[in-house]
């Protein structure tokens, strides 16, 4: 995902610093590394753990239980905190998922269709091997097959921001986009296998929304909040569909153009004129020149594609806000009340730890063998299977989908075995890395695009 840009880049130290600048500037950069969301992110889990296993724990599970809302007429928008996360905030996780999707398909690598079918086929051997796995072994609880089938892209980018340049760009690519993959197949196992009795009256509403505005965009509709409200009438009759609301996300995230209001040469010709206005001598009137600086403004605002807009926006409240949200509110788990002997726990482990790595490198190696995708250059057999290896950490994802699956009395088992198959994976995955890679030179990870190899 784009980051926030240096506040002084190179070249253009010439612009002025704000008074907070020099406090400000820090924590930009600080944000701007994958490493960081992932550590917010396992402090969120951390704290979610001590508050559980600690005095404060039917304090701390009471919090999130509290119920929040407002009731306007027969409509009752109610629901506890924990829901308002789970439904509401993570539809926003969702919504930039599917926007680097969107800008990856178009504008990024995964334009290369062999590539795009190397991530694709990994994410679907990553989905269908461990969910196999699950059914074998999980017994009464096999409806909860969906916990085993997601990856967490910022766990699993975060493990290789760690490495830094130790790590070929094609491996950091290939992750990151099979890690989209694997959460938009992830929402889709919520929609097949979690809804509860369709209503097709809603449905039909939330087609209207989406048609308009689809309707909205091709009109130049170019208002956030415009579009803000649209989404906001979506997911309510999304959420009243029986359908998980979170597909909202995806569906509007998609949606999102790329293509850019202000073309570069345009773009050029404005600051042209504005910069021939503000000369001394051309009898423009300081208004008229304020207004050409206010039109360059919404120029380099607008030559930025929607996508690339919205991602900038948002990228930094999901990771270090909706995230670690979710974390707190469900990554809690009673060590003194979990059965080792279940199922669940086992279950959840060996599909997480074994199935997901086993189920990536198989369906990787045969889309190569049959021709459908290559391995870009850089990306050997055993790097791709040490990066299958952080295909395990389902955390934020696997907890999503086992708050839909389970009933609350074994909810604390399925959350202690994702937490157990994540952790574990986590070290598996950059220990064997770290081998691999010991030795060596591997480009930097701003190394450029990716090149195709023959299998």
């Amino acid at each position: 995902m784009p980051r926030p840009s240096d506040p002084h880049p190179k070249g253009h130290q010439d612009l002025p610093f704000g008074r907070l600048d020099w406090v400000t500037a820090p924590f930009a950069r600080f944000f701007r590394i994958h490493a960081i969301a992932a550590a917010v992110l396992l402090l969120a889990a951390v704290i979610a753990l001590a508050f559980t296993n600690s005095v404060w724990s039917a304090w701390y599970q009471s919090l999130w239980n509290t119920s929040a809302g407002f009731v306007f007429g027969s409509a009752d928008f109610t629901r506890p905190l924990r829901g308002w996360i789970t439904d509401g905030l993570m539809t926003l996780f969702f919504f930039v998922v599917a926007l680097e999707l969107k800008r990856e398909l178009v504008q990024g690598e995964l334009r290369n269709v062999r590539f795009a079918m190397l991530s694709l086929f990994g994410a679907l051997g990553g989905m269908v091997v461990p969910a196999g796995l699950f059914l074998l072994l999980a017994g009464d609880a096999r409806a909860a097959w969906g916990t085993v089938t997601a990856t967490d892209t910022a766990f699993a980018v975060g493990c290789l921001a760690v490495l830094g340049s130790r790590i070929p760009p094609s491996l950091r690519l290939f992750v990151l986009s099979l890690a989209i993959f694997d959460d938009i197949g992830a929402i889709l196992v919520i929609a097949i296998g979690y809804g509860h009795g369709v209503n097709w009256n809603a449905i039909a509403w939330v087609g209207i929304g989406l048609l308009s505005t689809m309707g909205m965009a091709r009109l130049g509709v170019r208002s956030i909040p415009i579009y803000f409200a649209s989404g906001l009438g979506i997911w309510y009759f999304w959420d009243r569909s029986g359908i998980h609301p979170t597909l909202t996300g995806v569906a509007l995230g998609l949606m999102t153009p790329t293509t850019r209001w202000v073309t570069p040469l345009k773009l050029r010709a404005i600051f042209t004129r504005a910069l021939n206005q503000s000369d001394v001598g051309t009898g423009d009137s300081p208004q008229s020149q304020r207004e050409g600086f206010r039109r360059a403004h919404t120029a380099v605002r607008e030559s930025r594609s929607p996508v690339e807009q919205l991602e900038w926006m948002l990228h930094p409240w999901v990771a270090f806000a909706v995230l670690p949200l979710f974390a707190l509110a469900n990554a809690g788990a009673v060590i003194r009340d979990v059965d080792l002997s279940s199922p669940i726990i086992s279950s959840t482990a060996v599909a997480l730890v074994i199935g997901k790595p086993v189920g990536v490198f198989v369906l990787s190696w045969l889309a190569i063998r049959v021709g459908i995708a290559r391995r870009p250059s850089g990306l050997t057999w055993p790097l791709l299977g040490a990066c299958g290896m952080l295909t395990g950490i389902g955390f934020t994802m696997s907890l999503f989908i086992a708050e839909l699956a389970y009933p609350p009395a074994a909810l604390n088992d399925a959350r202690f075995g994702i937490l157990l198959a994540s952790v574990v994976s986590a070290v598996a995955g950059i220990g064997l890395l770290l081998v691999l890679t010991r030795s060596r030179g591997v480009p930097s990870i701003a190394a450029g695009p990716v090149q195709e190899v023959h299998r």
